[in-house]
């Protein structure tokens, strides 16, 4: 696997987070999460009883808030 990276991204350190995890990358509350979580607007998984935030999905989240800012409609 190539160590450099050639995306538009910069790499985050993990592929998966915990809710806390999210909670602390996203700089929101708890409340909120889980609200996003439930409207659909941020995707997880489930492995077991835990509940993950894919990584792709915290970027894909916040493309869809900075596309809100700009008055874009998702």
């Amino acid at each position: 696997m190539d160590a450099t990276n050639t995306g538009a991204q910069p790499p985050l350190a993990k592929l998966f987070y915990k809710i806390p995890e999210a909670i602390a990358v996203l700089s929101l509350s708890r409340s909120v999460i889980y609200e996003e979580i439930r409207s659909g607007r941020l995707r997880t998984v489930t492995r077991g009883r835990t509940r993950l935030v894919p990584a792709a999905a915290l970027i894909e989240y916040a493309e869809l808030l900075e596309r809100e800012a700009e008055g874009e409609v998702a």
